[in-house]
């Protein structure tokens, strides 16, 4: 599960993945991504919006010493403002959560 708590400053399409890069190098494994639009909180932009998102994601393995697991968020519209989509860094001061990536 991916807790994406976010500000948003104007309409953007994002994707976030989750990914595993193999220390002996070679192509980045897609485990499992996301794609939502979101739109920004008219009532109240200071409040982080909510965001949870779950998918059945690849199994990986064998790991090895080295190997990193990689979160990536890109914005695939450009926007009016560069930074449209900001995660919740503020926290429970935002009434909302810090993201953060939930594994089984």
């Amino acid at each position: 599960m991916l807790v994406a708590d976010c500000f948003v400053l104007a309409p953007i399409d994002m994707r976030f993945e989750v990914l595993w890069r193999k220390a002996a190098g070679g192509d980045d494994v897609p485990i499992v991504s996301w794609e939502h639009h979101f739109e920004p909180n008219a009532d109240n932009p200071n409040r982080a919006q909510s965001h949870d998102f779950r998918g059945d994601g690849a199994r990986v393995g064998p790991n090895a010493t080295g190997d990193q697991l990689i979160f990536r968020y890109t914005g695939l519209t450009q926007g009016t403002i560069p930074m449209a989509w900001i995660p919740n860094g503020e926290g429970e001061r935002a009434m909302g959560r810090i993201p953060y990536l939930a594994l089984p």
